[in-house]
């Protein structure tokens, strides 16, 4: 496919995995298994993270692109009451596929990801627009991309990192991540995430969603994170909350059991 590759293991009722911003589908290597023991798991890894050939992902419309190439999947194995779970930018793929073809999934589970992901880049007081953020992200993206074919130092791959796990072996991990990705598509891929708001969509979004939060006592407290998330999500008209204690972006890293029983726990709830 232009835009994602898939791999598949076990069989059952379908579950689509899709990763975050640099992460491949390994991403997902610490609940995968237990899923296929009941069902067919769908790992997405998007083109040009993993290593792989960036395709299609060197043009604008990455996100897009995912979202069709996740659509004609799903026609194309005629998939019945499919259930996606999206961490990071794979939340947002997630919410445009239950806006755009509704049909495609049964249930959503997002992890950590925002409607609008520029609100925690805003100033106290500023609600952001994408016509706001847009310069700012440009000039990520363009430095992001102005790497490629350099070696990415360990300061740059600690700055595009940073904060985004609480164990040094889940930095560790994250960081061979990111090395591993083409930056040409994670620039554009996270110019894209910086400037898709869905929250004017919220509120048409019938899919039944599941919001999985981190939260740790050092930087982001539970009463914090508590209000936060409840407040971006407060129009979806059918959402349940699962936060994971004392971890950060990367749950599945830090939390790694915590994690598999909630995503098990989601994909078998009736």
């Amino acid at each position: 496919m232009p835009h994602i590759s898939i791999v598949t293991i076990g069989t059952g009722s379908p579950v689509i995995l899709i990763p975050g911003l640099a992460s491949p589908r390994a991403v997902w290597d610490g609940v995968a298994p237990a899923l296929a023991a009941k069902h067919r798991v769908i790992l997405v890894q998007v083109n040009g993270f993993g290593g792989d050939d960036p395709g299609a992902n060197l043009q604008p419309g990455v996100l897009d692109g995912i979202v069709a190439d996740l659509d004609g999947y799903i026609a194309a194995e005629k998939l019945q009451n499919a259930l996606v779970v999206g961490h990071s930018m794979g939340g947002l793929v997630g919410l445009m596929l239950a806006k755009a073809h509704p049909s495609d999934l049964s249930r959503l589970m997002i992890v950590d990801s925002l409607p609008f992901f520029a609100v925690i880049m805003a100033p106290p007081g500023v609600d952001p627009t994408p016509a706001m953020v847009a310069p700012y992200a440009a000039k990520m993206r363009d430095g992001i991309v102005a790497t490629y074919g350099k070696p990415l130092s360990d300061e740059m791959v600690a700055a595009q990192t940073r904060g985004l796990a609480l164990k040094p072996s889940s930095v560790v991990t994250m960081s061979a991540w990111a090395k591993a990705a083409d930056p040409r598509v994670t620039g554009e891929a996270m110019y894209e995430d910086l400037t898709t708001d869905l929250r004017p969509s919220l509120a048409t979004i019938a899919t039944p969603i599941t919001m999985l939060y981190p939260w740790n006592a050092a930087s982001l407290p539970k009463a914090k994170a508590d209000a936060f998330y409840r407040k971006q999500y407060a129009a979806a008209p059918h959402i349940a909350f699962v936060d994971i204690a004392e971890s950060a972006h990367m749950v599945m890293l830090d939390q790694p059991e915590a994690f598999k029983a909630a995503v098990v726990a989601f994909v078998e709830a009736k």
